[in-house]
């Protein structure tokens, strides 16, 4: 059956061009009129509550991300380790080396149990994670706590962003797609907001994680009652329950024209496993490559440092680390909500576009305030507004998008495990933006740092505008026959 494929990349690239893309619709538009005629789009309110329950794993993420952003000095305090710098760091990078390693198996995870029970792997150790954090006496007992919450954020964000591309329906998919990067922001504004106390209360931050262990327990129980991907069902031979869960999402009037989708996409192969070797230099090497350079640039534009050190930089014009990281969640949070209005609207890639562009002149402007050519009031305006404007745009589009738009154009059979290593490079590069942010602002300066993250962002507009092609309203399987289809 293989030999039935074209390359998936020369496919992929050619679906860009104008008649390869027109000769697919004029194939298609008459069953989609048809379909739209007789019974129009499904409704959105069926698989809204199973997207709302499977987003409380990215508003963990988001939460764990910033819990210890204002409790590290009170944990420090309370452990033992207040002098040691190298400690406090640990306590930070062993979450996320933690989740690169969750991710890396989160594609095995998801194709083997479903997703469903991954969801529900994602949420025990991060249950069991803040627990031990909560109740420990020692740094190493809040190390080992890190290890398991880090092992469920890295589980998380791959298998959120496909279950909710699979469940949602196409005309709305973007949108409910957005909710993850909403949830995320709700997640690390909480995250501030219950920490606030802890710097004058003795222990509160027990009970930052504490809280936590609350959404990750709703997360494990209420996945009992979610849908099943059908995708997934239906990829495993089980064709009884794929419809049942298709009934459950979009209604019984769309169940046989959603089967008969997936069954045009189907071929043949879904049952057979997927080598990492297929990955890393097979025929779908290149789809993985341009996931993994979407991701790569998005954490090369800088964002995390933003995220991390953006009190640092506040500070040093004498702006209180609280109200910079509520104005940096505001606007984190203010963005993702436009980009959920537009996502459907506009598209994926204007989105990104636009996205990455903003974020280029925002930098632009933190490299101006950081020269000689501003001064006072002015170095403050620049700094401080270029650094909000570039969280902004970035929540516009390249915070949202790349998640969604990977699990929207890598074929069925191998999206879970394409999607791990795509998020895997996510997470190594955020682990060496953070770790080497400071020591480079120390040697090379702010201006020439900022400057090489906005040549990133440029070369992320040059990367997108030639590699991504526009999946807005096209179903799952629209998109895998466009992009990958029979010789």
């Amino acid at each position: 059956m293989r030999g039935r494929h074209l390359d998936a990349y020369s496919a992929y690239k050619r679906v860009a061009s104008k008649d390869h893309i027109n000769a697919y619709d004029r194939e298609e538009s008459s069953v989609g009129l048809v379909n739209a005629k007789g019974i129009g789009n499904p409704s959105w309110r069926r698989s809204l509550p199973h997207m709302l329950v499977a987003t409380l794993s990215s508003f963990l993420f988001g939460y764990h991300l910033g819990v210890v952003n204002e409790t590290l000095d009170s944990i420090s305090m309370d452990l033992g380790f207040s002098g040691n710098p190298l400690a406090k760091g640990l306590v930070v990078s062993t979450c996320l080396g933690a989740a690169f390693f969750g991710s890396i198996f989160s594609g095995w995870i998801l194709d083997g149990v479903g997703h469903r029970r991954a969801f529900q792997l994602c949420a025990l150790p991060m249950i069991i994670g803040a627990s031990m954090s909560a109740t420990t006496k020692s740094l190493w007992g809040m190390l080992l706590g890190r290890i398991f919450v880090g092992t469920g954020m890295g589980i998380g964000p791959p298998v959120a962003a496909i279950y909710v591309s699979e469940i949602s329906p196409a005309f709305i998919r973007g949108t409910f797609g957005s909710f993850t990067q909403i949830a995320t922001c709700l997640g690390l504004m909480g995250s501030l907001f219950i920490g606030l106390p802890a710097k004058d209360i003795v222990g509160w931050w027990r009970v930052c994680f504490w809280v936590s262990t609350v959404p990750a327990a709703v997360l494990a129980v209420c996945m009992e009652f979610c849908a099943e991907s059908p995708q997934w069902l239906f990829k495993r031979g089980r064709g009884t329950e794929a419809e049942a869960e298709f009934e459950k999402l979009l209604g019984a009037a769309h169940v046989k024209f959603a089967i008969a989708e997936l069954s045009k996409s189907d071929r043949g192969d879904e049952l057979e496993a997927v080598k990492f070797s297929e990955l890393l230099y097979g025929r779908h090497f290149k789809m993985v490559f341009i996931g993994s350079t979407i991701f790569a640039l998005q954490q090369l534009s800088g964002i995390n440092a933003v995220f991390y050190f953006s009190s640092t930089v506040f500070k040093s014009f004498g702006v209180p680390s609280d109200l910079a990281n509520i104005c940096v969640g505001i606007a984190n949070l203010s963005g993702s909500v436009v980009a959920m209005i537009l996502m459907d609207k506009l598209g994926r890639k204007v989105l990104l576009l636009g996205s990455f562009s903003g974020m280029a002149v925002a930098m632009g402007l933190q490299v101006t305030g950081a020269s000689s050519y501003a001064s006072g009031s002015g170095a403050l305006s620049l700094s401080v507004g270029g650094m909000l404007l570039f969280v902004l745009m970035f929540s516009l589009g390249a915070g949202p998008v790349p998640s969604l738009l990977l699990s929207e154009i890598l074929p069925g059979r191998i999206r879970a495990k394409a999607m791990s290593v795509c998020m895997a490079v996510h997470w190594v590069i955020n682990f060496f933006v953070g770790l080497l942010f400071l020591p480079l602002l120390e040697q090379i300066g702010p201006i020439v740092l900022y400057t090489i993250f906005a040549t990133f962002c440029l070369l992320a507009v040059i990367f997108v505008k030639r590699n991504v092609v526009e999946t807005k309203g096209k179903s799952l399987q629209e998109i895998e026959i466009a992009l990958i289809p029979p010789q």
